[in-house]
């Protein structure tokens, strides 16, 4: 707080001050939007551009002239023109202002009688919902255009209006259990929708991680705020939506807090093979592997050792390798190696990242060892006949061997900026983690690393 009010307060009244003797013909404050809505993660830039506004008062108050402009994101180059901030703003309706037409404005807002001042480009029917879906917002309700929004948003499909948890248990009781979880599977829908900027609850997929659809942890607390209000549900975790990460996993658990009635677990079978298994304490009932020569399932592993098939196979063309100056049988030139054959998985780069959530620069920034054991963990549920989403919400746990992470030495050479995906695309710890995420299951998750060990011990 102190810098930032330093910078911005502690600068304004300072000419405030040293201007007072002055016959001025104007006293220009550029403030922000901030200031006068809020700004989530910027308590300490809001309140530093409320004190202008409030600064640009005090001074006509005393006769002196004074306009503060609360800005809203200009385009082309603005503070807030970061694709992450930008598109954040646009999904509660505040757009980047050109900035020929807000220039253009500059004039008018400095001649105004009005002190405090704010010049920003809004599209009413995501703003006004956005800033009124905790509690009701007085800075907007007077407005034509507001009124217009909230009244078409709350008419509108998909949109729920619950008041309380009063209102909402009213709603619940009587119906079917069915029905139930529909009601407060489309409360969640509906309110992800409004805080992401979606047109509406049908663009949230139940099943869909709420990470996938854009949520991050500033979104995630306007979203648990929101649900509050609309459930009147207190108490909820600032990390609910990554503890339930799915609109059907948050619905069963506001339908735990409201009817104290926990979610049924989700039918898992049918596990294909019919051998009778009695009191054993471990049972294979799915395998997959990836081994080289060529070798992507367990009977292709079976076949290679029954025919004493050799792995071993000249260097893969799809590593990026300069494969010309790789090979030196003599050893003389650095970075070379005296053989050209070794034990090489089979398309290694093959990876379906959109598949499993991930873009495909954070897919190049994992280890490979990550992708390919979600690839086999996934293979091996089908194999079993499990569909891998049927697992999703149940005490399944992962538990997985890990042996040594030399990629992240990889990336740090090849002078591309991985920022953000390096550590959990590298980390040992986060191989048994990434598996229950996708998967969503919810039991322990555990990696082992022991060096050579790691196997057996898993």
């Amino acid at each position: 707080f102190a810098t930032v009010l330093r910078a911005k307060a502690l600068g304004a009244l300072h000419l405030d001050e040293l201007t007072r003797d002055r016959d001025l013909d104007a006293f220009v404050l550029f403030s922000s939007f901030a200031g006068s809505i809020g700004a989530a993660g910027q308590g300490n830039y809001a309140a530093a551009n409320a004190f202008l506004d409030t600064l640009a008062e005090r001074r006509r108050a005393a006769g002196l002239p004074a306009t503060s402009i609360a800005w809203g994101p200009w385009a082309d180059g603005g503070m807030a023109d970061e694709t992450r901030s930008a598109s954040r703003m646009r999904r509660g309706g505040v757009l980047p202002m050109n900035a020929e037409a807000a220039t253009a404005v500059l004039a008018r807002a400095a001649a105004s009688d009005t002190p405090a001042v704010v010049v920003a480009d809004l599209d009413w029917a995501d703003f006004a919902p956005a800033l009124t879906l905790t509690r009701p917002n007085p800075l907007i309700a007077s407005l034509p255009e507001a009124r217009a929004a909230l009244e078409a948003a709350a008419t509108g499909a998909g949109r729920t209006a619950i008041d309380d948890r009063a209102g909402l248990l009213g709603r619940l009781t009587g119906l079917t259990r069915a029905e139930q979880d529909r009601v407060l599977l489309e409360t969640v829908q509906s309110c992800a929708a409004a805080v992401l900027g979606y047109a509406g609850a049908v663009a949230v997929p139940a099943e869909r991680a709420f990470r996938d659809l854009g949520v991050d942890s500033l979104i995630a607390v306007e979203l648990r705020n929101g649900l509050s209000a609309l459930t009147g549900v207190t108490g909820l975790a600032a990390t609910v939506v990554f503890d339930h990460p799915t609109p059907m996993a948050l619905a069963r658990h506001l339908r735990e807090r409201l009817l104290g009635d926990a979610a049924e677990a989700e039918p898992v079978g049918p596990v294909s093979g019919g051998a009778v298994v009695g009191d054993d304490p471990v049972v294979i009932v799915g395998m997959a592997c990836r081994f080289p020569g060529g070798v992507r399932d367990p009977e292709g592993l079976w076949q290679l050792l029954s025919e004493g098939g050799d792995a071993v196979g000249p260097f893969p063309a799809d590593r990026g390798w300069d494969l010309a100056t790789l090979y030196d049988p003599e050893g003389e030139r650095p970075g070379t190696t005296l053989v050209d054959v070794g034990a090489f998985l089979d398309g290694a780069g093959a990876f379906d990242a959109g598949f499993f959530g991930m873009s495909p620069r954070e897919a190049l920034a994992t280890d490979p060892q990550q992708r390919l054991l979600l690839e086999t963990s996934w293979e091996a549920l089908e194999r079993a006949g499990i569909a891998p989403g049927g697992l999703r919400g149940s005490r399944t746990g992962v538990f997985a061997g890990t042996n040594g992470q030399d990629y992240t030495g990889l990336l740090l050479a090849s002078g591309e900026d991985f920022e953000g995906h390096v550590g959990t695309g590298n980390a040992a710890s986060v191989l048994s983690g990434r598996v229950s995420y996708v998967l969503g299951l919810e039991g322990p998750a555990v990696t082992v690393d022991t060096a050579c060990s790691s196997s057996l011990v898993a």
